[in-house]
């Protein structure tokens, strides 16, 4: 898929969250229409258990609890950080979940390996309520959309403790790329004091490196790899963790100054900043170079024990009102398009949740690699935190 298509299709996909087609409006109009339409379809009780297997901080709480309470289901949550960690998991097998949550770029590979069962839409009357254009996009990775039920996108993108930056880089103006803050000596040589944080996931970390670098960051090309590598050589004596999960506490706890992480991860923390007492001040920014673009979908595992329990829950999840409520709690965008009018308006109108026309048209989604690209980012990735 090329990137100006992808422009397109995610200029597309933000306009359909806004809740502009009919299905959307009506579900809006009355959110609790399709929770009864559920007690039709699949029975208003369940009984027995549910295994969710997700990013942490990846849904409100109360969701949870009610949805355990309405149906009867008792749900045990565990939690992975990255999406390495999640595809070892599924492609070893008899993991004992439910449900889990992959990104888009390891959708397709994992599907291929025979990991997941289909779902079954008549179990999930909510399915009208998802962004069409999500699943035109989504269609990439799951042809026919027969495995994946989007859950939430969001970017890829990077925070900063405003305080810290200006300090260290002894100027209060940010690079007109921001992305120069982690990628290029310049500015990482003088941060690097107060606290560089880059994922440590080779599957997010390198198509940011290549659209910097002006290549497509879902590249084919071996040396494309081998050249972004390089340049983060460059910067990795000034990188002091490498995390996917871990720097929402630490720039949180003013530890960090500059973070690549997901957005709605980075929103939480400036969120727990907050109430901690606001001594320290975050922001997320949205480069208008671009940022990298994802979905994530609930999936059933091959052998999951509760697969009618499964259905249930990804149902409840796209009902516009549960949709809007954990979105408010980890600021990423829902699937379920007339979600967004119901959040909080500092979520809504927020551009590192809902991005600008300007940072759309740069952006990429983040698309499955070959085998061989895979093994090869992998390894360049290895050596790369091992310091050769």
């Amino acid at each position: 898929m090329n990137k100006k298509f992808l422009a397109c299709a995610f200029a597309a996909l933000i306009l359909g969250a806004c809740g502009g087609s009919n299905t959307d409006k009506q579900a809006e109009s009355s959110p609790d229409a399709a929770s009864e339409s559920v007690a039709d379809a699949v029975g208003t009780s369940s009984g027995g258990s549910l295994n969710l297997y997700i990013w942490s901080d990846y849904v409100d709480p109360a969701t949870v609890e009610a949805f355990g309470k309405e149906h009867g289901i008792n749900v045990s949550e565990a939690f992975y950080d990255s999406n390495e960690v999640l595809e070892a998991k599924m492609l070893t097998g008899k993991s004992g979940f439910d449900l889990v949550a992959p990104s888009i770029a390891n959708v397709g590979r994992q599907i291929k390996a025979g990991a997941y069962r289909e779902i079954d839409k008549s179990q999930i009357p909510n399915y009208n309520n998802i962004a069409p254009d999500l699943l035109t996009l989504m269609a990439q990775a799951d042809p026919g959309n027969k495995y994946a039920v989007p859950y939430f996108w969001g970017i890829n993108t990077l925070a900063i403790n405003p305080a810290q930056v200006s300090k260290a880089l002894g100027t209060d103006k940010l690079p007109e790329n921001e992305w120069d803050l982690v990628f290029n000596p310049e500015y990482t040589a003088k941060l690097k004091h107060c606290g560089i944080s880059f994922f440590d996931s080779p599957t997010e970390q390198f198509p940011l490196v290549l659209n910097y670098m002006g290549k497509d960051p879902n590249s084919s090309n071996p040396a494309d790899y081998e050249e972004a590598a390089a340049l983060m050589k460059k910067v990795r004596s000034d990188v002091k963790r490498f995390s996917s999960s871990g720097y929402i506490n630490d720039m949180a706890k003013g530890e960090l100054c500059v973070a690549i992480g997901y957005g709605g991860d980075l929103n939480i923390a400036k969120r727990r900043a907050e109430e901690a007492g606001g001594r320290v001040k975050l922001e997320v920014l949205a480069p208008k170079s671009g940022v990298g673009v994802w979905i994530d979908s609930f999936m059933i595992p091959k052998d999951a024990p509760n697969v009618a329990n499964a259905h249930k829950y990804i149902n409840y999840t796209l009902n516009p009102k549960v949709a809007a409520q954990n979105g408010n709690y980890v600021t990423y965008a829902p699937a379920a398009a007339a979600a967004r009018d119901l959040m909080e308006p500092k979520y809504a109108e927020d551009v590192s949740i809902f991005p600008s026309e300007e940072v759309k048209a740069n952006s990429f989604a983040v698309l499955p690699k070959t085998a061989e690209v895979v093994k090869l980012q992998t390894k360049l990735w290895q050596n790369l935190k091992a310091g050769k």
